[in-house]
Order: C-alpha cells, then structure tokens, then sequence
C-alpha cells in the first residue's frame, strides 16, 4: 500500500484532530445511511446546496461540479459521487490543521455548493471538485464556463474514475475547454511543490471505494489490473502553475468522506488521503 511520509509534528497533529473529532462524535456520520436517494440528492441521500446570489463571506469554500453522464461506469453514481460530504469533511480538518478560514453552513459544517459550469456563481468558487467524470459530457458552453474559470484563477480536482475508457472519457472532453496543443496533461513529478506544501507526499495512494474495499475483503485497484497504479495528472497554465489535478485509479475523496464508518478503513486510508488533500488545496491557495 503505498503511504506518504509526513514531518513528525504535522503527523501527530493529523491524528490528534482528526482521531479525536471521529471517537468523540461517536461515528455520527455512520447514522446518516448510505446508498443513493434519488436524482435531487448527494450520494448519500444530503439535499443539494446551491450557492445563492450572494455568498456569505469570502472565506474558502467548497465546490462540487453539478454535470450531465453521457455513459456509465460500474459502480458509480455520476455528479452525485461523493457528495457533498467529501468536500466537506475535506474543509473541516483543512481548518483545523491550517489558520484557513473557511465559509461555514452551521457549526462545524462547511459549505459545499453545487454549482455548474454556466453558473455566475462558479467564478465565486475557491475551487471545484468532481467525481466520476469517466462519465462526464461538456457542451460547449459548460466548456467555455471551464476554461473561463480557470483563466481567472480558479482551480478544479477530478477524482475517483477508473480504467482507460474513464480517462478515454474525461480527457475527450476536458479538451474541448483546454486543448491539449496548448494545455497538455502531465504526470506531476514527486519533486512538484505540490507534494512537499505541508505535508513530505512520497507516494499517490490508492483509495479504493468502502463499499469496494469491504465486498472485495481489502482490494484497493477497483479495476484490477487495468487500474493497478494511482496517479496524480495536472494540467498547468502558461506560467506553469497547476490549475487542475486529476487522482486518476484512486478514490481520494472516499478518505474523507467516510472517515467516520470504519475504524479499519480510517487507518489505512484517510490520514494519506488528508495528506494529499491538504496539499493539493494549500497549493492552490499559494499559488
């Protein structure tokens, strides 16, 4: 299994927030239930929260991209993938391991808006996240509302697809807003700061999804073989900064959302999932 490397103190201050807020909420998430609630919900059944005309502050908030599936893949649930509590717990301990401020729907719950890609309020967005986009369709608009986006500084994660049809998939249409003659996707070195921003990232872990890992006995490649090796891509701009990562052959989101179900499933995934996570945002927000 691969695992990242973290600096002692940073380490400990991963397990003392995170450990902590997980034992003494007594797993809460785990009461939320599981399995898929119908086309107007998150994946785990949360009503949808859609930014309204007005943000209520200008702290950092999460995004979670609202699209079209124009094909399936096994086991996945398309925009609703991961939803909205990937983002969120994401937040949660991205204000508690850093001097962050983040917008907060209510006590301890960050916001996690879904916006599309035509929305005004996309460009109101710290960043946005997407799953599952093996499944994604672009229509022009929705592609220049993306390359827009990202030209005036904003910043998009893509996780948990796949397989080669789900990266045949997302990078047909990821070149409709940033053709690949100019905005070519490149395997991120090690040596990236994207890797070294707080936490030492020696390695892309692999995260499988729980229901996977349960039903499997522990497997991690959700496509055996074909999808053996987890990999961060990245697209940068013309000044070379990173504008949007692809943890392709990887669940990250999966470590957060589900911190709180399975003891066994937290320690073996989440503190490297919140190490590459965190990174990836402090990136962003540095860059």
């Amino acid at each position: 299994m691969p695992r990242a490397s973290t600096r002692p103190v940073v380490l400990l201050a991963v397990f003392t927030a995170v450990i902590i807020v997980v034992l003494t909420a007594g797993y809460a998430y785990a009461q939320r239930g599981g399995g898929f609630f119908g086309a107007a919900r998150g994946e785990q059944g949360d009503p949808p929260e859609f930014p309204p005309d007005l943000f209520p502050d200008s702290n950092v908030n999460a995004c979670h991209l609202l699209y079209t599936s124009v094909r399936a893949e096994a086991n996945g649930a398309g925009w609703r993938t991961d939803y909205p509590w990937g983002e969120r717990h994401l937040l949660m301990r991205f204000s508690e391991l850093t001097k962050t401020r983040v917008s907060w729907l209510s006590e301890g719950v960050p916001h996690a808006w879904l916006v599309r890609l035509t929305d005004d309020a996309l460009f109101r967005c710290s960043y946005v996240m997407a799953s599952d986009v093996g499944t994604i369709g672009l229509t022009p608009e929705e592609a220049a509302g993306l390359r827009a986006y990202l030209e005036k500084g904003g910043f998009l994660w893509v996780d948990d697809f796949w397989g080669e049809a789900a990266w045949t998939q997302w990078s047909r249409e990821l070149a409709k807003a940033l053709p690949p003659s100019e905005f070519p996707i490149e395997d991120v070195p090690f040596t990236d700061a994207i890797f070294h921003t707080m936490f030492e990232v020696e390695a892309v872990p692999q995260v499988p999804s729980i229901r996977f890992w349960r039903a499997t006995g522990g497997a991690t490649s959700e496509r055996g073989a074909e999808s053996a090796q987890a990999r961060l891509r990245a697209v940068r701009d013309t000044r070379g900064r990173i504008v949007a990562v692809m943890t392709h052959n990887t669940d990250i989101s999966d470590s957060f959302e589900r911190e709180g179900e399975d003891p066994q499933f937290f320690y073996q995934f989440s503190p490297n999932g919140y190490a590459i996570g965190i990174n990836i945002l402090l990136y962003h927000l540095t860059h």
